[in-house]
């Protein structure tokens, strides 16, 4: 599997907000970062990340994010989104890490 097929496998659970799927999709020791001021939280582990995918999902059931621009480059892909909810959004990037197939890492960085 391609790192932008591995990336396609994991946004495709994110969007159905699939806690288990987006796990499966990534390795036992993933790492992710969010958005949070000033440099992000960061995760590390797939217990720690399914606690964090689990809140945003919670928090936010109406949350979308849609793929502005997909850029593969070996193991890396980088994604320019745009994540709405309700009446609101944001517009950032984020910054895979793929290895074997499964999304390694997920750093989150957010305009404003």
């Amino acid at each position: 599997m391609s790192a932008l097929e591995a990336v396609a496998r994991f946004q495709k659970a994110f969007d159905a907000q699939d806690v288990d799927a987006v796990i499966a999709a990534m390795t036992t020791d993933c790492v992710f970062e969010d958005t949070s001021p000033p440099d992000g939280r960061r995760y590390v582990g797939a217990e720690a990340v399914r606690a964090a995918w689990a809140a945003l999902f919670a928090a936010s059931p109406e949350g979308a994010f849609q793929a502005e621009e997909t850029i593969e480059a070996g193991d890396r892909v980088v994604v320019r989104w745009r994540y709405t909810w309700g009446d609101g959004h944001v517009r950032g990037v984020d910054v895979f890490t793929v290895r074997d197939g499964l999304v390694a890492e997920k750093l989150a960085y957010v305009k404003g």
